[in-house]
């Protein structure tokens, strides 16, 4: 099983903050701008296991309203149950 974790993906959509969390195996800057690509609708999600359909990369997301895209992987979130 591969191993997946989570990301932040902070991003502007003309001027806009945005703010997203995903779930992947890999996250790079390439990938990142692929996602916030997707979440602001300009390209679609890819079904899982196949490749997406159209990349887009850091000057074609900026074309259309997308900048500053920032990553970093996400605090891990430890559930504990205490029954006392």
């Amino acid at each position: 099983m591969t191993q997946a974790d989570f990301y932040q993906i902070d991003y502007r959509l003309h001027g806009e903050p945005k703010r997203f969390t995903i779930r992947a195996t890999l996250m790079n800057n390439v990938e990142a701008w692929q996602w916030a690509s997707c979440d602001a609708g300009l390209v679609p999600i890819p079904k899982p296991g196949r490749p997406p359909l159209k990349r887009f990369s850091k000057p074609m997301a900026e074309r259309f309203g997308v900048t500053d895209v920032k990553w970093r992987e996400s605090v891990t979130v430890v559930w504990e149950e205490d029954h006392t």
